[in-house]
Parts: C-alpha cells; structure tokens; sequence
C-alpha cells in the first residue's frame, strides 16, 4: 500500500494523484528529534501530565455533543445557543493555555501542511532521511495544538543555506488529524473569499 504524500515532495517520487490537499500557512512549530532509543509509541511530547485531564476533556466534550443532537429535535434555538457557548469556552481554553506557555517568533514559519505530513525549513545541520520528530503545531486563528510524530523523508538546501525537511506523519491521534483537516478546509474557505 502506498504510504500518503508529504508537503513538496520532490517531483520524481511524487504519483499523479495526491492523498491530501496541501496547503502553504504560516503556523507555529515546535520540532524535537527523537533519539533512535526512543520507540514512537512512546510518550515523548512535553506536557503528557496533562493526558488524564484532556482525555476527559474529550470525553465531556462528546458527552455535550451527543446530547445536543438529541436536543436539537426538541429544540432548536437552545441548541444553537449551547453550541455557541460551548463553542466560546473552547476557545477560551486555547487562548489561556496559549498565554501560559507563548510561542517565540522563531517558532512561527512558513510550512506545507497536510493531514498526511509536513514540509518546513530549518537551520538545523544534522537531519538525516528516517529521523523521526516529536512535532507540536499551532494552526491559527483559533490555536489549535495537534501533535504528531514524523518521520523525515526527503531533505533538500534551500539557497539562505537552511534545509527544507519533508516528513510524513507515522503517529498521529485521530483527533489531531481531524484539527488538521479543519484547519486545512478553512484556509482553502479563506482563499476564496480573498478572490
């Protein structure tokens, strides 16, 4: 089975048709290469004390959702009210969580993002094709985290001396992948009204 194409991948590898619609953004990116001892199911990303209380974020989060679709037969005005409100605290707890901890603006660039990888520039010497990186993107406006691991592979100069690093995701929790495809539907959405 053929693995999903990453960001500009080079031409002679790259099929007619694409799995994923790429798009070029600028975004925050956090990139940490994982030592070769590290096992990719491991947990390497920072902040994995949280998990618990994520994970039963998402489980009051599905709970809200299932009952707004039984809600929503009943009636409609409080639905659409509730999802606004819920809408609101969402976006309230990705402004807070990202006031504590602030990306610096190096940690802002350019990319091409896909749900199946990533292709970004960096003025790191030592990637190697098969490294594989803890990766923790914010995709503004609304600041979503998804994190995933990627595994380099392509690598190609650019002409300010920086490599532009391919990767494809090997790990990424479907929610995460899911935040991706949004961000990248609503991008393509904001193109077009540009037009």
């Amino acid at each position: 089975m053929q693995s999903p194409n990453t960001p500009n991948e080079p031409e002679e590898n790259s099929p007619e048709r694409r799995d994923f619609f790429r798009i070029e953004d600028r975004i925050g990116l956090e990139v940490r290469k994982l030592s070769t001892t590290v096992s990719t199911e491991d947990k390497v990303m920072d902040g994995d004390h949280l998990e618990s209380l994520k994970a039963e974020f998402r489980r009051l989060d599905q709970d809200v959702r299932s009952q707004l679709a039984s809600l929503a037969e009943r009636d409609r005005l409080l639905t659409g009210l509730i999802k606004s409100l819920n809408g609101k605290l969402d976006t309230l707890a990705r402004i807070m969580a990202f006031e504590q901890n602030p990306l610096q603006p190096e940690d802002w660039q350019e990319v091409t993002l896909s749900e199946g990888g990533i292709a970004f520039s960096s003025d790191q010497a030592d990637w190697q094709i098969g490294d594989h990186l803890a990766l923790t993107m914010t995709l503004p406006p609304e600041l979503f985290q998804p994190h995933a691991i990627a595994q380099v592979l392509d690598l190609q100069p650019t002409n300010g001396g920086a490599t532009r690093v391919h990767a494809e995701f090997v790990r990424i929790q479907d929610a995460d992948r899911q935040q991706i495809a949004r961000h990248v539907m609503r991008w393509q959405i904001r193109q077009r009204q540009k037009q």
